[in-house]
């Protein structure tokens, strides 16, 4: 009953967050939820230092899935890995409950360190397509990590990442991501930036003119003086 209660409930996840399923029975074609099943099954080996094993079931679901995950990883209910291809879970990765990953994420180390060398994924985060996490810090819960993004340091909980490397642009979001699964409408620092630059560059331009305006109207004042007293000093001369 465990096993198919767990069943149900994967169903259920997908189902919520994938607009493109039509029926239950597809669910059993999806990558995620066989490389999740394998993963679940790799793990309890693992745990067990059934370590060669383990690794098999991992590497061969990945050949078939193209998701990766190592089977010591530590993940929660609720996962959600869309499409699938190229994402890579760490061996020391700890994932919370309802994450959604897209294809392309990487939860990985940054060299050859000891210990703990993944990311800790918070609860109820979604982490877009293509990006990456690397290091061993803290994802926090109700955090949205952007396309393409490359992060490598801790993220406060509620917080939307986005850029390479990434920075938080936005704090305390209401919208919780396993609900909000929008990729695209994420705020562009770099659009912001070159924004302010320009708005820098036009009150420079407008300054610029006005001192010139300044050394203009001085200039000729100083001339028109300067002709002035050479009139009056040939004046004198004559008389």
């Amino acid at each position: 009953m465990g096993f198919i209660r767990y069943v149900k409930e994967e169903i259920k996840v997908i189902r919520e967050r994938d607009p493109a399923i039509k029926s239950n029975s597809e669910v059993f074609l999806y990558p995620s939820f066989r490389a999740i099943m394998w993963y679940r099954l790799a793990h309890r080996l693992y745990q067990k230092k059934h370590f060669f094993w383990a690794r098999w079931i991992s590497q061969r679901t990945a050949r078939k899935t193209g998701i990766e995950i190592h089977p010591g990883a530590v993940i929660g209910k609720g996962l959600f890995i869309d499409h699938g291809h190229g994402v890579v879970i760490g061996e020391t990765c700890v994932i919370g409950n309802n994450v959604t990953l897209y294809q392309g994420v990487t939860l990985g180390g940054t060299g050859k360190e000891s210990g703990k060398r993944h990311p800790t994924i918070g609860n109820n985060v979604m982490i877009s397509a293509g990006a990456k996490v690397l290091g061993s810090f803290q994802v926090g819960d109700n955090s949205k990590i952007g396309a393409g993004s490359v992060v490598i340091s801790p993220v406060p909980a509620g917080s939307t990442v986005v850029g390479v490397p990434g920075r938080v642009v936005r704090r305390e979001n209401k919208k919780v991501p396993q609900m909000d699964l929008d990729q695209v409408h994420l705020p562009d620092p770099i659009s912001s930036d070159i924004s302010h630059l320009q708005e820098e560059n036009m009150c420079l331009q407008k300054a610029i003119r006005v001192l010139q305006e300044c050394m203009e109207s001085g200039a000729c004042r100083y001339s028109s003086q300067k002709e002035n007293t050479e009139k009056v000093d040939n004046v004198n001369n004559e008389k």
